[in-house]
């Protein structure tokens, strides 16, 4: 198959003498490469300056009756000034080793006398285009980390030595193509540290698409993930994009992955492996490129070992485990962190905040932290909107101070009371989402829309 015209590679050619361009132009015509020829050296510029080349080969003698190669070593000089990537192979009649050296000493990147041997010219040119494109792809790779460098990304504030290894992985793994399982507990920073690694990943540029599967019920998981037509089922007045081709070229992040229902898991198992899906209610299939990252705060070889979870999925999931530290296991991060989410806050609701009082750090320092990180950040929300000075004062935190009774559920309202319960079984519960639904007696869904609602 021909290749397409735009990934065929683009030759200029400079000689004086048209059986020389006719000669290269049927030569190089037949090999696949697109021509530009040109008789004059300020042709030559011009050329440069309308179409990006891939190479030039170019006479170093112009004008009649000259064979010093001043002109043509002249304009080798001022065509790297102008593209220092473009490989410049050098031709003449006279060839002799001083010529030669000088030629490669302004730039050349070869040379060649004619007459010409047709396989060591066409050797050359496949060689210094394969060189000048591969160039050319790592400056604007560079390019494109430094825009992304100057571009504010996920904020991880990970001073603690417990986080060191975790960004570390992120580091390592993240420029990769592998498929990562992010674990911990309920509001550890799972999420954020999956936009870590798309960050510094290739994909940085294309879409980060997430989907809560704990909030998915049977009925809508193939519709979110695959997408459907106008009229597959009752409410579907249109044509709906799903995740995956959101996705596409770029990164999906399936958060509490664990609490996919087993007959849904074989359906994304599927995906995963030949990266293929239909649309409900179409038979139209489907492909999209797309690097999985997950989370879960589940232990999934203990949902294996009891049939919850399918052995060969998380093969496809796993091929790296991250697995987060709770905030109390670092502790050193908790002031930074603080600090973090009071500025933020600060700025969200206009008030003039300096920090912490000695005693609000302290009780920081202090309490556990079921609910981890996001605990945290709803902790200094509701301090910021209760403090009336520009310190944050422990009362201001909402938070039990050491030796403190818990407060009476006839004292409290019933939001108070279902947070206090839900934090109480996250806790009871090490975290665990699942099992701290089933101990509450709530559905999967029903959990974590109160997760969500109460900053959890």
């Amino acid at each position: 198959m021909k290749a397409p015209d735009s990934s065929r590679p683009r030759i200029l050619i400079a000689d004086d003498q048209e059986d020389v361009l006719a000669a290269l132009r049927l030569l190089l015509k037949g090999e696949g490469y697109r021509i530009e020829t040109v008789s004059a050296p300020a042709r030559v510029l011009q050329a440069l300056e309308q179409s990006e080349f891939d190479a030039a080969l170019i006479d170093l003698n112009y004008a009649r009756d000259t064979t010093s190669g001043a002109e043509g070593l002249d304009l080798l000089a001022r065509m790297q000034a102008f593209d220092s990537t473009l490989p410049v192979i050098v031709m003449t009649a006279w060839a002799n080793i001083e010529l030669a050296v000088e030629a490669m000493r302004r730039g050349a990147r070869d040379f060649v006398q004619k007459p010409w041997d047709n396989s060591r010219l066409l050797a050359i040119l496949h060689t210094q285009v394969e060189l000048c494109r591969a160039l050319r792809r790592g400056q604007r790779l560079e390019a494109e980390n430094e825009l992304l460098r100057g571009t504010p990304g996920p904020t991880l504030i990970a001073q603690s030595a417990a986080m060191q290894p975790v960004m570390e992985l992120v580091n390592r793994v993240g420029p990769s193509e592998a498929n990562i399982l992010i674990t911990g507990e309920n509001g550890t920073g799972k999420g954020l540290v999956a936009q870590a690694i798309h960050a510094v990943s290739s994909r940085a540029p294309k879409p980060f698409i997430t989907v809560n599967m704990g909030g998915l019920s049977e009925g809508v998981f193939e519709s979110e993930l695959f997408g459907h037509v106008k009229g597959a089922f009752t409410d579907a007045k249109t044509d709906r994009v799903g995740r995956f081709e959101l996705a596409d070229n770029g990164t999906l992040f399936l958060d509490e992955i664990a609490n996919i229902p087993l007959p849904q898991q074989a359906k994304l198992l599927r995906v995963l492996e030949t990266g293929e899906f239909e649309r409900v209610g179409s038979s139209r299939t489907l492909r999209a490129d797309v690097r999985i990252l997950s989370a879960t705060n589940a232990d999934l070889s203990e949902d294996i070992a009891t049939g919850r979870f399918r052995q060969d999925l998380l093969f496809r999931l796993n091929t790296v485990e991250i697995p987060l530290p709770p905030l109390r296991d670092r502790r050193e991060d908790i002031p930074l962190l603080a600090m973090h989410f009071l500025g933020q806050h600060a700025r969200r609701y206009r008030k003039d905040l300096a920090g912490f009082d000695p005693a609000a750090i302290r009780l920081l320092q202090e309490h556990q932290w079921p609910g981890n990180v996001r605990e945290l950040d709803h902790a200094v929300e509701r301090a910021a909107l209760m403090a009336q000075g520009n310190l944050i004062k422990p009362a201001d935190l909402g938070l039990r101070t050491p030796g403190e009774s818990p407060p009476r559920m006839e004292d409290l309202s019933l939001e108070e009371v279902e947070r206090f319960l839900i934090r109480k079984a996250l806790a009871r519960h090490d975290g665990n989402a699942m099992k701290a639904a089933e101990a509450l007696g709530l559905s999967r869904s029903a959990f974590y829309r109160r997760l969500e609602k109460y900053g959890l």
